[in-house]
C-alpha cells in the first residue's frame, strides 16, 4: 500500500495558535496554543467535550475566525497575511465546509445553491458542474426543488454537493449529521467519506460520535483549548 502523505505535505499547519474572545466576564481563552499538521489527503476526526474548542479550531483552520496569535497555514498560504477578501478567495478556491445546519438559501433551488460558489468564481460552467455534483450525491431528480421541499437528509446532501462542487483540497465538516436521524446520518457520512477518498481531499470531521471518529485515519482530542491526544488509527498505521 502507498504510505500516507508526510507532514511536509501538510495542507493545514497550525503553530502555537491561540484564539481569545471577549465576553461580559472578560477575555475567554478558547484555543490555548495548538500546534498541529494535517497532511494532504488525510481524514482526521476532532473529538472532545462540548466547549473544548473543536468548532473554534475548525473556524480558524477555515479562515472564518482570525487567530489571536500564532500562525495558520492552509494550502501553503499564511492566513494571517490575508485580509477578509483574501481569506474568502482562499475558501472559495480550496475549502469546502459542511455545517450541522444545512445553510441552504431558501429562495434558491438545489441546483442554484450548489452552483453559487462557482458563480462567485465566475465559472461559466457553474450549472453544469452543479448538476453533476447533485447527480453524484443521488439528487439528480431534485435539481429544481427548493430546500423546503427536501427532507433533512436531502438538504444535507445538497450541502455536501455544494462543499465538493469546486473539488476543494480541504473539507471541514462540523457535526454534519447532528440534525439527522441515525440511518440518514449514516448515509450522509458514508457519502462524505466516499467523496473525500475518491477526490483525495483532506477531511477534518468534528464529531461527538466515536464510532465515526474510528473510521478516520487519525483522532485528535481537544480539551480546554489544548490538543491532548493525537492517535493514528490501526488501518492508517498499517499503510505506513
Amino acid at each position: 500500500m502507498t504510505a500516507p502523505p508526510t507532514a511536509s505535505a501538510a495542507i493545514v499547519r497550525l503553530s502555537d495558535v491561540h484564539l481569545d474572545m471577549a465576553s461580559d466576564a472578560g477575555t475567554v481563552n478558547i484555543l490555548r496554543g495548538i500546534t498541529l499538521d494535517i497532511a494532504a489527503g488525510e481524514i482526521a476526526a476532532v473529538v472532545g467535550p462540548s466547549g473544548a474548542g473543536k468548532s473554534s479550531l475548525m473556524m480558524v483552520a477555515g479562515g472564518l475566525e482570525r487567530a489571536t496569535s500564532g500562525r495558520v497555514e492552509v494550502a501553503g498560504r499564511d492566513l494571517g497575511a490575508l485580509d477578509d477578501d483574501g481569506r474568502a478567495r482562499l475558501r472559495r478556491d480550496h475549502i469546502g465546509i459542511v455545517f450541522q445546519g444545512f445553510h441552504l438559501i431558501p429562495t434558491m433551488t438545489a441546483l442554484e445553491n450548489v452552483a453559487l460558489p462557482l458563480e462567485f468564481g465566475a465559472r461559466s460552467d457553474a450549472f453544469e458542474l452543479a448538476e453533476a455534483a447533485l447527480k453524484r450525491v443521488g439528487l439528480g431528480h431534485r435539481l429544481a426543488h427548493y430546500p423546503a421541499q427536501l427532507s433533512g437528509g436531502e438538504q444535507q446532501r445538497v450541502a455536501v454537493a455544494r462543499a465538493f462542487v469546486s473539488r476543494p483540497k480541504l473539507l471541514l465538516a462540523d457535526e454534519p449529521t447532528g440534525n439527522l436521524d441515525g440511518a440518514t446520518g449514516k448515509q450522509v457520512m458514508d457519502l462524505l467519506f466516499e467523496l473525500a477518498r475518491s477526490e483525495r481531499a483532506t477531511l477534518i470531521l468534528i464529531t461527538h460520535d466515536l464510532s465515526l471518529a474510528e473510521r478516520c485515519d487519525r483522532i485528535l482530542r481537544i480539551a480546554d483549548g489544548l490538543l491532548v491526544g493525537d492517535e493514528r488509527q490501526p488501518a492508517a498505521l498499517a499503510a505506513q
